[in-house]
């Protein structure tokens, strides 16, 4: 699996609506939500485009889910996306994230998923330094 599984999955993208408050958009905030790829959700609330529907899968979702996927808008998304976590990346697992992989036909992810031996091995640590000698 890669450094990060959800480079390979992003069914989260594909299977929920994510809907925020509308001045997380270009429309109030530089650098924000592009305006562009959301829709108005009532006066005060934005959605983005593709996931207020039968079949959900975010405008900003590039790639395959569940082979090779990324957010094109990833520096930019909106709190909802920033706040849902894949199970495990924290040391806790999401039934949300774990459903919306098992109606994808993916597995649960688990703690290993997130292990990487090129981060744990202690090999690739700087070498100590010598303790100066007393004079």
């Amino acid at each position: 699996m890669s450094a990060n599984p959800c480079l390979q999955c992003g069914v989260c993208c594909a299977r929920y609506r994510v809907s925020f408050y509308w001045r997380e958009t270009t429309e109030d905030q530089p650098g924000g939500v592009p305006v562009e790829m959301t829709d108005p959700l009532g006066p005060f609330r934005r959605v983005m485009k593709g996931t207020d529907c039968a079949a959900p899968r975010c405008v900003a979702l590039v790639g395959t889910p569940g082979v090779a996927v990324r957010c094109a808008i990833y520096d930019r998304r909106p709190t909802p996306c920033r706040e849902f976590e894949a199970s495990w990346a924290n040391g806790q697992p999401n039934e949300r994230c774990d459903r919306a992989r098992m109606e994808a036909g993916l597995r649960p992810l688990t703690p290993e998923d997130w292990s990487h031996p090129t981060c744990d091995d202690n090999s690739l640590a700087p070498p100590q330094q010598p303790e100066p000698r007393a004079a």
